[in-house]
Parts: structure tokens; sequence; C-alpha cells
């Protein structure tokens, strides 16, 4: 599915979010190499599950042909700075929902990306009668939280134990969804 690009301006940095076109395969492939290195809050180490530039070429056209997926990035001047991503399910039974995932480069953390990315998914959700956008989180990750919580997502349940980090230590990995016309102002 293809949005409309949008563009945002936050502390002085101006940013497009736009739908992830075959162009950006290169730059996809090393972003996300590069976010994985960034943060435990995510499901890889860096290196784990690698996607070349090919791969995203496919998964992009894909996902644009699709009418239950979406892939957007954020761009600065020609640069991606992060991506966000929508998966439906060809299932009947699952074909209402679908999960968001999204990375952002470390750099770019406090100027809104996320919740540009976020918001963009959840107008295209809506938009197309989606009934539910769900996520999963580690549950030390406050401050993604605190922004799901923002736009209309609660908790739904909790995995626990999920994940073990660099320290050795378990973490647990809450499980978020929101539901068409849920929001925090309800």
């Amino acid at each position: 599915m293809i949005i409309v690009a949008q563009g945002y301006e936050n502390k002085g940095l101006r940013y497009t979010v736009r739908s992830a076109s075959p162009q950006d395969a290169l730059q996809l492939s090393a972003l996300r190499l590069k976010i994985d290195g960034e943060t435990e809050n995510l499901d890889r180490v860096q290196g784990e599950g690698f996607i070349g530039p090919e791969g995203f070429r496919s998964l992009i056209a894909a996902d644009t042909a699709s009418g239950t997926n979406l892939f957007l990035v954020a761009e600065i001047q020609d640069r991606l700075a992060g991506f966000a991503r929508c998966e439906g399910s060809p299932l009947r039974r699952l074909a209402h929902q679908a999960e968001f995932g999204v990375g952002v480069l470390q750099e770019f953390w406090g100027y809104g990306i996320g919740r540009s990315l976020l918001e963009q998914s959840i107008a295209w959700a809506d938009a197309i009668s989606l009934e539910k956008l769900s996520l999963k989180v580690l549950e030390r990750n406050d401050k993604a939280i605190r922004l799901y919580e923002s736009l209309g997502f609660e908790v739904e349940g909790v995995l626990r134990r999920d994940k073990r980090l660099a320290d050795g230590q378990f973490y647990s990995t809450i499980v978020m969804g929101r539901l068409r016309g849920d929001s925090a102002e309800d």
C-alpha cells in the first residue's frame, strides 16, 4: 500500500514520512543493521536476520502490492532516519488486524519521528478499516510505552521472561493493541 508523503518539523529538524520505494533498499539494509546495533529494545542482535538490498526490494514490492501491509520510511535530506512496517495477514480470521514495528536511528530520537511513523500507520489502518493494530515492546522501554498509550494502545498481555539481554537478565515483552476508533481522547 502507498500513502501520500507528509512533511514534519520538530526542534528544527525537517523530515518526510513516505512509503518505501525500491530505491530505498540499499539504505534500508544498512539502516536496519545500524539500528539493531544501537539498542536492545528490538528482537535482533546486530547482524541477526540480516536482509540485504535485494531482500528489501522484494519486501517493498510485496508490501506495495498488498492491501494489508504498509512500509514507511522517515527521510531527512535524502537520508533514511527510520522506518515502520505494518504487516497484515492473508488468513480470513486474522485479516482485520496488522502488527506494527518501528526503528529510528538513535541520533534522531526525541524528534517525534517514531510518533509520526506510528500516526501515519494508524491513519492508514483506520482508512482501510482495519479493526486492530498490535505491537510488542520491551518492558523497560518506558518512553515507547508512553507513546503507544498516548495514541490509544492498551496493554493486552505480558510475555514473561521473553528476552535475555546483554546483561544476562531476562526481560518481559508487553503486547499492546489499539482497536479502530479507540484513542487516548475517547
